[in-house]
């Protein structure tokens, strides 16, 4: 009887591959899996994330199956991949609430790996210490392994997997603001590689017209001789900063409106390419004088991208004209690669958080006094032009920013989080008008043209401009480009100076002519990029990629690859 059990047991499988391998290997093999089966559990809840991670751990096993033929291998190694794809995406969800996408693997830099190991000093021992506990372990592995695939069939089913994410890909694409909503860290990362590939082959990484008839005269032999001594120019990046009385029923405390006033009284609109956080969009507008959205479904990475390739912007045509060119940015310089981005832009000298010693984050006066710091010890050499990167209106809202420096506010009885985001801004009105104060106290005999601009609404805004609507309907409204959930504000002030000429700043104005706008203002010559480019907001009434969809930014890109001002793009 026994041993027609054991008979029936081998012709049946499962009993004679224990008997002939061990079940410790079987175990070997079925162990990743199961693994990864929990962390499926645990991370994917919808069932395309379901179906796209089975993909895309078909994708993995196959891939080193393929590679190895051995399965335990090939199963330790996609589940350590996943695993550290998983840890690393939950650490850039911490830092800027947002997932891991394929684009993070597709251009790495020094400057990405640099920030993570600044921020996270331990990650130095945690990396160096899983790499000599796992060289070990996959060298057993590798040697205990008994089993092996055809890599004929492992490469088949590979081809299958990839098959099937892309179907799920097309069928249902991955919408940009799912990234930001956390969780499904490896479906979402898989999503992406399929948009990030398709966006490659099909625009590269930058959008541009194929031609271009038009040409753009060279920078290089163009002089700039402005016709009088011309001011120092200080651009202040406003961080979260819109006009919140866009919003019904909010209550505003007395004289609100005030700071978003030119020198000429007027408020003028600014419409910028991000909503609720991504700051080096705007950065990348108001430097550049160019779109984001030129870089399609890249767009998140284009400070990274951009830099050492895109040469054109305001830093450098203010360098032409005898500037010298400074910023004082409150975060690392490995920030989204902004030290290097800011460089290839024409800023000469860039002081980060560690330069300056700043804490997380500063009130707008720790950067106004730097900036005067600065002016007080530069400005005899030159003309200067000083980019200033706020950052104490920055989220969250959600408790009483240094109390100590406005005590006598009190709260107006909005929804959370409007009130300290209210009070925020008035400390931010506050240290701005003690800083013109002391532009014209100290510097009675120099001449300075300022330009504001809010960055992007903060992150809550679309919920009170529009409290009717649920979630769904504001994202779709956002996927849209709706005006009302990306517009801010930017103003034009001068100390011992009247600005020379401000017919492009108008009522509503796009980010990327905001350079146009500064060198016109500054009474300083326009090279033949900017001539060109203000032909197109003449054209376009202020908008720019939102001018015919986006034609207008694709030619003007053309016409800077053309003339050598974009490289390698």
């Amino acid at each position: 009887m026994r041993a027609a059990l054991l008979s029936l047991s081998y012709r049946l499988g499962a009993a004679g591959i224990v008997a002939r391998f061990g079940f410790w290997r079987l175990a070997l093999v079925i162990g990743p899996h199961l693994a990864a089966f929990a962390i499926m559990l645990a991370t994917e809840t919808r069932p395309i994330e379901v179906a796209t991670f089975l993909c895309a751990w078909g994708i993995l096993n196959f891939l080193w199956l393929a590679l190895t033929r051995r399965p335990v291998v090939a199963g330790a190694v996609a589940l350590l991949l996943m695993t550290v794809l998983v840890l690393l995406s939950d650490l850039k969800y911490h830092v800027l609430m947002m997932t891991a996408s394929f684009v993070d693997v597709m251009i790495v830099d020094t400057d990405t790996v640099s920030f993570l190991f600044t921020i996270f000093p331990a990650l130095r021992w945690i990396v160096a210490l899983c790499i000599v506990a796992i060289v070990p372990l996959l060298v057993l592995a590798w040697r205990a392994d008994p089993f092996r695939v055809r890599r004929r069939s492992a490469a088949a089913a590979l081809l299958a997997c990839v098959a099937g994410l892309t179907a799920l890909e097309m069928r249902l694409p991955l919408q940009p603001f799912e990234a930001f909503a956390g969780g499904a860290q490896v479906s979402s990362f898989a999503r992406s590689g399929v948009d990030a590939i398709a966006e490659l082959m099909t625009n590269g990484l930058m959008q541009s017209d194929p031609v271009s008839a038009d040409r753009l005269q060279g920078t290089d032999d163009v002089t700039c001789e402005p016709a009088k001594k011309p001011p120092h120019i200080i651009l202040i990046h406003d961080e979260s900063s819109f006009d919140i009385r866009m919003a019904p029923g909010i209550k505003v405390p007395p004289g609100y409106g005030a700071h978003f006033k030119s020198f000429d009284g007027r408020e003028r609109n600014f419409l910028v390419e991000g909503n609720g956080g991504p700051s080096w969009f705007t950065e990348y507008n108001v430097l550049e004088g160019l779109s984001a959205r030129t870089f399609g479904r890249f767009s998140y990475f284009v400070t990274r991208i951009a830099a050492g390739r895109v040469e054109r912007g305001l830093p450098a045509a203010l360098r032409r004209c005898g500037y010298r060119t400074f910023s004082l940015y409150p975060a690392l310089g490995a920030f989204m690669s902004a030290k290097s981005f800011q460089a290839t832009t024409g800023v000469q000298h860039f002081f980060d958080q560690h330069d300056l010693g700043a804490g997380d984050i500063e009130p707008d006066s720790f950067f106004f006094d730097a900036a005067a710091k600065m002016i007080a010890h530069e400005h005899a050499r030159s003309p200067m032009f000083v980019f200033v990167y706020l950052a104490a209106n920055h989220f969250p809202w959600d408790f009483r920013y240094r109390p100590d420096l406005m005590p006598q506010w009190r709260d107006l009885g909005n929804v959370p989080p409007v009130d300290e985001y209210l009070r925020r801004q008035a400390l931010s009105a506050q240290n701005y008008s003690d800083f013109l104060t002391r532009l014209k106290r100290e510097f009675p005999d120099e001449s300075f043209l300022i330009v504001r601009f809010g960055d992007h609404q903060p992150d809550f805004a679309a919920r009170v401009l529009d409290p009717g609507l649920d979630d769904e309907a504001i994202e779709r409204r956002l996927m849209a480009w709706d005006h009302h959930y990306f517009t801010t504000y930017y103003a034009i002030d001068a100390v011992n100076f009247r600005p020379v000429d401000v017919s492009s700043a108008l009522d509503t104005l796009e980010g990327p002519y905001l350079p146009l706008v500064v060198q016109e203002a500054a009474g300083l010559p326009l090279d033949p990029s900017f001539a060109e480019q203000k032909k197109i907001l003449i054209r376009c009434n202020g908008l720019f990629y939102g001018c015919d969809n986006g034609a207008e930014a694709r030619h003007f890109n053309r016409m800077l690859i053309d003339a050598g001002l974009i490289k390698n793009l």
